[in-house]
This record gives C-alpha cells, structure tokens and sequence, in this order.
C-alpha cells in the first residue's frame, strides 16, 4: 500500500531546520546517541519536541505487563515528542535510537512560539503531522487485512523511506529481527523466513546493511 502525499506538501522546498531556528534566534541543543540509547522514557516530563537529522528512532509503549510494542521507526526529516505541544505532561512511550542518531532538541515554548509566527514553517510542521495520521491509519488497515508478508514489505519499503520526494531509497538502520517481528505484528521466524525469500528474489541487498530495492513494492501490490 503506497501512501499518499499530503497536498501542497511536495511544493515546499528542502528546509535547514537547524539554520532556520538559528536566523530567528532560537538555541536548539544538537544531541548525539549511539544505536540502543534511550532518547527518552514512557513516563517522564514531555517538555521538548525533537527533530532527527541524521540516524533512526524507535518508539515503543511498554504495556502493565512489561509487554513492548513498536509504534513506528522514524528517520531523518521527523520530527516526534510532539505531544508536548497539546498539553501533554508526560511521555505517552519512549524513544530509543536504532542506529548512531543525532538530533535537534527544541524546547516547547520556543516551537510553539516558531509555529505562531512562522506560518511557512507552521505549513510544513502540520503538512508533517498529517502525513503521520495518515501513514497511522494506514498501518491499521495494513494488519487488519494484509498478510504477515505484506506487512513486512510495506515496512521495509516505509523504513527505506519510498515514496518520499526527491528522495532515493537509503539503507536501512540496522534493526533486529524481533524489532522488526513487532512491527509487523509477526514472529521472528516468519519474519527470517520472508527477508531470504526478499534476498533471493533481488528485493533487497545485504552488503554491509540492509538496502531495499523498489522491486520489493510487487510484494505490496500483488493480491
């Protein structure tokens, strides 16, 4: 299943965020973390909204039980931890970086007060956040109604980041197995069966990591 741009999003050029937030006087903190280390934690203060440039993130929520389930992998150009800016107080999960990470780390009043007064940059956050609910619902059908196979390949390809514009597929941050297994909603052993049967097929490349090839959207699209 492809996702679908938001409209007037592909007509707004590449933004430096970090240069932008700089020439209206905003002090972003660019924070560094290796693959494993936790962004932040289900549970703690939501004072910040972050935006990564360079790396992957994992968000998680961690049931009563102790159960984790994997909400979504982000890479470069998302922003997240934007439930700060609706009021609310703590963190609904938590982030952990999937591959070496750096990010911008912006402060709740300096972004809100960035959205009111720069309706451009307002444009883009919310052209951003409604790609996400779409990309979301979309996630929902995708369990309800395609295959484990499906699923998995769709993910990859989102991961790979197709779709987005101007913008080639990138190899993927390096991700277990079981991460990808929660994702999907699968076990890990359907999940090692399906990735050889990609490999053997020329859908995807290991050669240092993991490289998806756009052949892999036939997966998707057949019925």
């Amino acid at each position: 299943m492809r996702s679908k741009p938001v409209p007037g999003a592909a007509a707004l050029p590449a933004l430096d965020v970090h240069a932008f937030f700089k020439s209206a006087g905003v002090l972003v903190r660019v924070a560094r973390f290796t693959q494993g280390e936790q962004i932040f934690a289900q549970g703690t203060s939501a004072n910040h909204v972050f935006y990564l440039q360079e790396g992957g993130v994992k968000l998680s929520v961690l049931s009563s039980t102790g159960k984790e389930a994997v909400i979504a992998i982000l890479g470069p150009g998302d922003y997240f931890g934007e439930g700060c800016l609706a009021a609310q107080p703590i963190r609904m999960g938590s982030a952990t970086a999937v591959a070496t990470t750096t990010l911008l780390r912006i402060q709740k009043r300096d972004m809100a007060r960035m959205l009111h007064e720069h309706s451009e940059f307002s444009d883009r956050f919310i052209a951003h956040m409604l790609g996400r609910n779409i990309r979301i619902e979309e996630d929902l059908v995708d369990q309800l109604f395609n295959s484990s196979e499906k699923r998995l390949a769709r993910t990859l390809l989102l991961l790979a980041r197709y779709g987005k514009d101007n913008t080639v597929l990138r190899p993927l941050p390096k991700l277990s197995q079981e991460t990808l297994a929660e994702m999907v909603g699968t076990t890990r052993s359907r999940v090692n069966f399906f990735m050889n049967k990609f490999r053997k097929l020329g859908f995807i490349e290991y050669n240092g990591g993991l490289t998806v090839n756009s052949s892999l959207l036939s997966v998707v699209l057949h019925d």
